[in-house]
């Protein structure tokens, strides 16, 4: 049988730093590589509250206290891409400038209230590598510098290169700017494809992205210049005009605006690093919209049961009869739903989903008029939706309620590009207008004019319910 495993021996032994702290952010402890990163002594930091063990004002500790405070509320892990926080001196005198790298992870305990494990990395040699390929120097001449120095001088301008095309091929977008106009001093292919332009070195950022100069980036950057601290954004809205004479576009970015910082403590320019992350906001967003679409359905559904039960309790003779008609029109409402799920990948035809929705209502009472017309995948899955608020609207209040009826007519434009919709109720109940609109309402507008690039129009009358659409077939939705 092997011995037990000894955690607290693997903690000191991990090579990386790493601290543990309490609820309260006070240090209980850390292993060799932390004390060695920080060059502190454990009895000067441990029990202490950390920011009396490294003090700190302004953006760094706001920062820093954020994420811990993220992680300790919420039990998520947080990661901070870089941070400036000084730390004392070896000799406890003075501060030192650090870059820094931090990663925090919540340990659940019994009581609730849990630890906050950090692991930290030093990067401050990173940021300067950063600050040698971007920083711009006059190159020295042969006259003023000995054969061993100009060798040295041409490595490092060798390196430079070197580091300028590994950031020219970065995944993330990257742009150096320089001077109080931001004028644009490199920008690699990843931040050229974001912008949709090329020919931008040497210019202003005004002059190169004018449409940003309303939404407040442009004083951000003049902050970090004025302050020295850098700027962390995350999945921040910018409108961008990606092609010449093409409307704005929201994109979602995170990024860092980190000061270039000279010898002599001024700022000459502000290097840009960051990450599009639209699709994954968009994607959330989605995810968001299905979920509060899956509550809503479930809701009409559950209205459309119950108007399917009294309708056949109403022309029901016996128990036994009710039971079959009812069996038979709820199996015809879970088919509609299943057609919904494939017809998202495949289409489907129009008379097809119209029939498959409506159908738990009798088809006796649905008039159709109207080609045959096979909707794309995209249109079906939208043109479902709309059509089951619609009947489930009309079940709830409208012809559906009481003994009418349903006119539906439809039609297609000369080129077979554009469907023309007519959804009519009559016999029913007088159609008003509603005080306000419901999140059916909205589904209806958005999936029509949003998701289709069509338009609709509503009339409320004494006959009941009118409603009209357009929405073309051939556009690409993807």
């Amino acid at each position: 049988m092997s011995s037990p495993i000894d955690f607290k021996a693997v903690f000191e032994r991990i090579s990386t730093p790493y601290m543990l702290m309490d609820h309260e952010l006070t240090i209980i402890e850390m292993n060799p590589a932390y004390i060695a990163v920080t060059g502190r002594a454990r009895e000067d930091i441990q029990g202490r509250y950390l920011f009396d063990a490294f003090p700190a004002q302004g953006e760094s500790r706001r920062l820093l206290e954020e994420s811990l405070l993220r992680t300790r509320d919420t039990g998520e892990t947080d990661v901070i891409a870089m941070i400036h926080y000084a730390i004392p001196g070896p000799d406890g005198e003075g501060f030192e400038d650090r870059y820094w790298s931090a990663t925090h992870t919540y340990v659940p305990t019994e009581d609730g209230r849990g630890y906050i494990l950090q692991n930290t990395q030093d990067i401050t040699e990173l940021r300067r590598l950063k600050d040698a390929a971007f920083r711009p120097e006059a190159p020295p001449t042969t006259t003023m510098l000995g054969d061993s120095v100009l060798r040295r001088v041409e490595t490092l301008q060798s390196q430079s290169v070197q580091i300028r095309r590994l950031f020219m091929r970065a995944p993330s977008f990257v742009a150096v700017l320089r001077g109080p106009n931001h004028v644009f001093d490199f920008a690699n292919d990843a931040y050229l494809r974001l912008i949709g332009r090329h020919d931008i070195v040497g210019r202003p950022l005004v002059e190169v992205l004018p449409e940003i100069e309303s939404q407040g980036f442009v004083r951000l950057l003049d902050e970090v210049r004025r302050s020295g601290e850098p700027f962390l954004g995350r999945e921040l809205s910018v409108m961008l005009a990606r092609e010449k004479g093409a409307p704005p576009e929201e994109r979602f970015l995170d990024f860092i605006y980190q000061p270039i910082v000279e010898a002599d403590g001024s700022v000459s320019g502000v290097f840009v690093e960051g990450s599009d992350m639209t699709d994954r906001v968009l994607a959330n967003q989605r995810q968001r919209l299905l979920l509060d679409e899956l509550n809503h359905r479930v809701k009409n559904t559950l209205a459309t049961v119950q108007a399917i039960a009294q309708q056949t309790l109403r022309g029901a003779a016996t128990p036994e009869v009710f039971a079959a008609a009812f069996e038979a029109r709820l199996l015809a409402l879970s088919q509609t739903h299943n057609a919904l799920t494939d017809s998202q990948w495949a289409g489907a035809g129009l008379r097809q989903i119209l029939l498959q929705e409506l159908g738990p209502y009798g088809d006796e009472r649905i008039l159709m008029s109207g080609p045959d017309v096979h909707l794309p995948a995209r249109v079906a899955l939208s043109l479902g939706m709309v059509f089951h608020e619609l009947a489930t609207n009309a079940a709830k209040y409208g012809a559906l309620s009481t003994s009418g009826r349903l006119l539906l007519d439809w039609s297609l434009s000369e080129d077979g590009e554009t469907l023309r919709f007519e959804w009519r109720e009559t016999g029913g109940p007088p159609a008003r207008r509603p005080q306000r609109k419901g999140f059916g309402s909205r589904l209806i507008e958005r999936s029509i004019t949003a998701e289709l690039r069509g338009e609709i129009r509503a009339d409320y009358g004494d006959e009941g319910l009118v409603v009209r659409f357009e929405t073309p077939l051939a556009r690409d939705f993807a």
